[in-house]
């Protein structure tokens, strides 16, 4: 059998740290496949309600869902959130750009399934909104995003943007919480995990 490092006294061998050590990866790589899943989930749901609603919904007048409340009206956005900044559509690409690098960066450390639900959602809702800026009319990173959901009193936005909100809502919560992204289920720190 072979034996391990104790973590938490690095001069003492433990023979159940390496199985230890072992759980602890297959956590934090559980913990990836979970955010690439919500990822995959929301990017695909925010591409396929795009398709659907340019194909059926263009060029035509909204269609109330909840009277006026609540609309389905397709729009171009070509700044960022809320219909912002619209002659600054490539710095908005370029931060999207920059988010998504990060998420990816920061997967490395993800033990916590708070934060890989709430990265995967923000991760999704980023592409979902990056896709449109580098494919849709004009295209190269200036692409308009595609925005359908009319809120009354508030912006028209898209499942992306809804994915992003939520996303940064949950980072948030964690963030009050005092959960970090290298926190198991458990609550404990990854580097103080002892078996």
């Amino acid at each position: 059998m072979s034996r391990g490092r104790n973590v938490a006294n690095p001069g003492q061998d433990s023979e159940a740290d390496t199985t230890g050590g072992g759980a602890v990866r297959r956590g934090g790589r559980r913990r990836v496949a979970l955010l690439l899943a919500v990822t995959g989930c929301a990017y695909l749901i925010d591409l396929c309600s795009k398709l659907a609603v340019v194909e059926k919904l263009e060029y035509r007048p909204s269609v109330p869902v909840l009277g006026t409340w609540l609309e389905l009206r397709v729009t171009r956005n070509s700044g960022a959130a809320f219909g912002m900044g619209g002659a600054m559509t490539i710095l908005f690409t370029l931060i999207a750009v920059a988010v998504v690098v990060a998420i990816v960066r920061l997967a490395r450390k993800l033990y916590s399934v708070p934060w890989a639900i709430a990265l995967g959602l923000l991760l999704g809702g980023a592409l979902g909104n990056l896709t449109d800026r580098l494919f849709r009319a004009p295209g190269g990173l200036q692409g308009a995003v595609v925005d359908f959901i009319a809120v009354r009193g508030f912006s028209v936005m898209n499942l992306a943007d809804w994915a992003i909100v939520c996303g940064g809502v949950l980072i948030v919560f964690c963030s009050f919480r005092g959960w970090e992204l290298g926190d198991s289920d458990t609550g404990t720190k990854t580097g103080e995990l002892t078996v």
